[in-house]
């Protein structure tokens, strides 16, 4: 039996009611289990500032409630702990009233709301933010601003754990916004403008790639750990890019050229290229990124589609020197750096071999 179009409509319009729903009814479950874990936080800090309540107290207190309540979940002592952080961490930016139907014997569940500094920064995101969530961040972050910005990041772009560790790991917040760039004098639009500055970091992580780490090396040798790794470099791009592919084929005057990284965003509605380079910036691959962006412009992107954009991901740079590379070329771009796995923190250069000593050493 074939189904009318009608039907289908009907039963998508029913499964869109459904899910919105079960996403309304999570996020008040949400809240509520905020709300208490909030309460619960503040009680312990209270007890552990004026009764001196100590690690084998809480442990006690843990193991007491599973008695009392068989099978309670998330009230270990753990986690009781992360109740009394997390109140500590936020008592200040909120305003806090016992709730009305609360008994007087019993602990008052708090109505939580934010105080005006803060209120529409994180009303709608706060909430939507699970407990577990909201610790990483707390565990991760110096500021109330970095704090806000996760909290905001995790809620609109529904980040896993995992993809909120890989955030902070490769510290997004400090890296957005900073990439050098010609953006002031290419996008004409301000919320544009500002949409790519947010959209592009100064350097990311890679985390995933493991090369060792040679100036001369081929760049198709880091071109092809992205690519098998496709989705952990989306993961650290951000959730509004889509990969189009790897050495894409323009042709110009019946010559070929093949970009390394196409993707398109969705928030900038352009395509957008990723030219790899395994040593230093130059200034000479402005001109070519330049080339690439006009040949996009003019046979790939679609008429609705904003101009393209270039980014060049490359081992180290020289701000400077990229500025002065930045003069007199019209299209969008930026340069950005990679890190690998394989790269050693500064602190401990020299207290270890080098690879050619350790090899060395292993024959």
């Amino acid at each position: 039996m074939e189904l009318s179009k009608t039907y289908l409509d009907n039963i998508k319009a029913l499964k869109s009611a459904i899910l919105q729903s079960r996403y309304k009814a999570a996020t008040l479950v949400n809240k509520e289990l905020l709300t208490l874990y909030f309460t619960v936080g503040k009680f312990i800090s209270i007890k552990i500032e004026e009764e001196k309540w100590g690690a084998k107290v809480i442990e006690s207190l843990s193991a007491d409630l599973q008695i009392e309540l068989p099978g309670l979940r998330g009230f270990s002592a753990t986690n009781i702990k992360r109740m009394r952080l997390f109140f500590e961490a936020w008592k200040d930016q909120f305003l806090i009233s016992p709730s009305p139907t609360a008994k007087s014997e019993a602990i008052d569940l708090q109505e939580i709301t934010f105080s005006p500094s803060v209120t529409a920064q994180l009303e709608n995101s706060f909430s939507n933010v699970s407990f577990t969530h909201h610790i990483e961040i707390l565990q991760s972050t110096k500021s109330l601003d970095e704090r806000i910005f996760y909290i905001q990041k995790t809620a609109s772009e529904f980040w896993s754990l995992s993809t909120l560790k890989n955030h902070l790991n490769n510290q997004t917040f400090q890296k957005t916004g900073s990439l050098p760039n010609n953006f002031s004098k290419t996008i004409a639009n301000d919320e544009i403008r500002q949409k790519a500055l947010q959209s592009f970091k100064d350097e990311y992580l890679l985390d995933f790639i493991n090369i060792e780490d040679n100036e001369d090396k081929d760049e198709r040798v880091l071109e092809s750990e992205i690519v098998q790794n496709i989705k952990k470099f989306l993961m650290s791009l951000g959730s509004d890019f889509a990969f189009m592919g790897n050495q894409y084929r323009l042709i110009v005057e019946d010559e070929e050229y093949f970009l390394d990284l196409l993707f398109f965003n969705r928030r900038l509605q352009c395509l957008v290229v990723f030219e790899l380079k395994t040593g230093k910036f130059k200034p000479e691959y402005m001109g070519k990124m330049n080339f690439y962006l006009s040949a996009l412009d003019e046979y790939i992107k679609q008429p609705h589609e904003q101009p393209s954009i270039g980014i060049i991901l490359c081992k180290e740079k020289k701000n400077k020197v990229v500025e002065f590379s930045f003069k007199d070329f019209n299209k969008a771009m930026g340069v950005s750096t990679y890190k690998t796995s394989t790269v050693l923190p500064t602190a401990y250069k020299g207290l270890l071999p080098d690879v050619e000593t350790l090899k060395k050493l292993m024959d």
